[in-house]
């Protein structure tokens, strides 16, 4: 078996996370780690005995000891690290959001295409067992009328904002905010499922830094609605849902979707109060939820793909236009809007 091996740009929880689901997959081998400090690097390179440590992510690029790259640092450094990593012939999984904004997306995907190598956006929701149920069961519900989806998290930075102290999950330079960290998980899968939408009507909460605390938006489609809700200001139980003119499923957390339940529509004929039972459609797993998109990202680069058809380039860039769009409509602004 071959392994590809993988350096690390960003050593934060998420990437924590990420590698406790990647050692899942046999073919995973983790050689190198990149910090803009030594300290760092050497810290995070011991917790995981890692071989190979960078505080030149263009050292690390330029090297032979690794083949891919996963990329988890602040927003705003998505692209050009990408890029960077791309132009050595690494192959990049890239941390959602992708990039800052659409016009960074396309660059990425023309360095894929000129390159030769693989890109994704590590959205994991979508590559999980749980929402391949969603997308098979979705012709049980018929015509699809409305899709629901709502990620409320009160931040713990939020209070620190509160006394004045903007962390990073606040700051516009990184370009951050709630739409950017959590939001963004209700509009994805949108897209997988729908596609883009033809009209998007955007209000919210923008914080005193600039960002966006929280948010509404309703979309359009043809012969169908959509809402999301996101907030890191305020906490939210909501499941998501899809609403369709035979019944509807619902999601318990869009994020991490551990149940899949579908609620058929009481027939017309059935009586009053004779409401069908809901069918549990919960595909379950003893990988963790971050070995999906790890798999999927190696399976690509052995399968010689450049893109994946769930998480693909396609998908990533509707996304970030629509996200777009929305801050266009609630005045979010970051420097890296301006930088060509």
């Amino acid at each position: 078996m071959k392994k590809i091996r993988f350096g690390i740009v960003g050593t934060n929880f998420i990437t924590d996370w990420v590698i406790a689901g990647a050692k899942q997959d046999e073919r995973f081998e983790l050689t190198a780690v990149y910090s803009r400090t030594q300290e760092r690097a050497d810290e995070f390179a011991e917790k995981y005995h890692i071989p190979y440590r960078f505080t030149s992510l263009e050292e690390m690029a330029k090297s032979d000891v690794i083949d891919a790259v996963y990329i988890a640092s602040p927003n705003f450094m998505h692209a050009r690290q990408s890029i960077l990593c791309m132009k050595q012939g690494k192959h990049v999984l890239c941390e959602k959001p992708m990039a800052s904004n659409a016009r960074e997306v396309r660059a990425m995907i023309s360095a894929s295409e000129q390159y030769g190598v693989t890109l994704m956006e590590a959205m994991k929701p979508t590559l999980t067992p749980n929402f391949k149920a969603l997308q098979a069961a979705l012709p049980k519900a018929g015509v699809i009328r409305r899709y629901f989806s709502a990620y409320c998290q009160y931040s713990s930075r939020y209070d620190k904002f509160k006394e004045g102290i903007v962390l990073n999950a606040f700051n516009p330079e990184l370009s951050n905010g709630a739409m950017m960290d959590i939001g963004i998980y209700t509009i994805y899968p949108m897209v997988v499922l729908f596609g883009r939408p033809q009209k998007i009507m955007a209000s919210g909460i923008i914080l005193s830094s600039g960002v966006d605390g929280q948010g509404a938006v309703n979309f359009d489609y043809e012969g169908m609605n959509a809402t999301i809700l996101y907030s890191k200001i305020a906490n939210s139980s909501l499941p998501t849902e899809i609403e369709g003119e035979e019944g509807n499923l619902v999601l318990n957390r869009i994020n991490q979707i551990g149940q899949v339940t579908w609620h058929p529509r009481p027939a017309a004929s059935s009586g009053k109060g004779i409401v069908p039972a809901p069918i549990d459609l919960t595909v379950p797993t003893e990988k963790d939820e971050y070995y999906y998109e790890v798999a999927e990202f190696i399976d690509l680069i052995e399968t010689g793909k450049r893109e994946s058809a769930i998480n693909s380039h396609a998908n990533s860039l509707t996304t970030i236009e629509i996200i777009d769009e929305i801050r266009r409509q609630l005045g979010v602004v970051y420097p890296a809007d301006s930088i060509e």
